[in-house]
């Protein structure tokens, strides 16, 4: 445990550093399931994750040291369970706005939840709640970020940038962490007190492809549709053929051109 001189009330109040694990979400999942109660806001940050997953149990690579791989524990039982995708519409805003001090244009949120510099992926975010009843218990919030890599495996090097890459020098990763934990609290305060349509206007407002024709894949068909935004519980609205279509998490593909 750390205490540190983060600026904000809770979120990263708490600070727990390795220097290797799995994944930070276990980790974090694990340790609050055994120990004490942790206080909400706790965080973990991982030099070296070598097991991090992304959405549907898809793999998440970081160079060891170079980047940000944390996972934050919130509590958020003041939410209801139809609304829980406002969460990682606030967590998603909160990151964006974090990244757009260091890099002002070119930053989105790729539905649901990857974070994106123009075309390629800056990094992305696995949130996983626990369920008690009809409340959310507890939500871990993973983060991996594509900070001070240099060098991407050739399978990589076409789809994913970093901050090294796009500003052409190292960025200090305490102080980014401590800007993406200000940022965190204040959208999650937001949410608390019931600003949904305040969040879901900014989640769609920085949406990867927003209101531009782009070709999609859809059940193996291609077609050309254009996002306008997404629905109270998270699903991607697209116009195709004039007429208003709805896809769930994985259930549509992202072309590039």
């Amino acid at each position: 445990m750390q205490n540190n001189t983060f600026s904000t009330l809770f979120v990263g109040q708490n600070l727990i550093k390795l220097l290797a694990v799995d994944s930070t979400n276990t980790f974090l999942k694990n340790l609050e399931s055994k120990s004490e109660p942790l206080p909400e806001g706790t965080v973990i940050m991982a030099d070296h994750q070598f097991a991090g997953r992304g959405q549907q149990e898809s793999t998440w690579q970081a160079e060891p040291g170079k980047n940000l791989t944390i996972s934050i524990l919130l509590k958020p039982k003041f939410l209801p369970l139809n609304k829980q995708f406002l969460l990682n519409m606030a967590i998603s805003i909160a990151i964006n706005k974090a990244l757009s001090n260091y890099v002002p244009i070119g930053i989105t949120i790729k539905w649901p939840n990857d974070i994106y510099y123009l075309n390629k992926k800056l990094g992305g975010i696995l949130i996983e709640n626990t369920i008690v009843g009809s409340a959310i218990k507890t939500a871990v919030i993973g983060i991996g970020l594509n900070v001070n890599q240099q060098l991407f495996t050739e399978e990589l090097a076409s789809k994913a940038t970093s901050l090294h890459q796009i500003l052409q020098q190292d960025v200090n990763l305490d102080e980014l962490l401590n800007e993406i934990c200000s940022q965190i609290e204040s959208l999650y305060l937001q949410l608390k007190t019931g600003a949904y349509i305040f969040l879901t206007e900014a989640y769609v407002d920085k949406l990867y492809k927003i209101n531009s024709p782009s070709m999609y894949r859809h059940n193996g068909e291609v077609f050309e549709g254009t996002i306008t935004g997404v629905t109270e519980s998270g699903l991607l609205n697209v116009l195709k053929d004039g007429k208003a279509v709805q896809f769930n998490f994985k259930e549509i593909e992202f072309l590039n051109q």
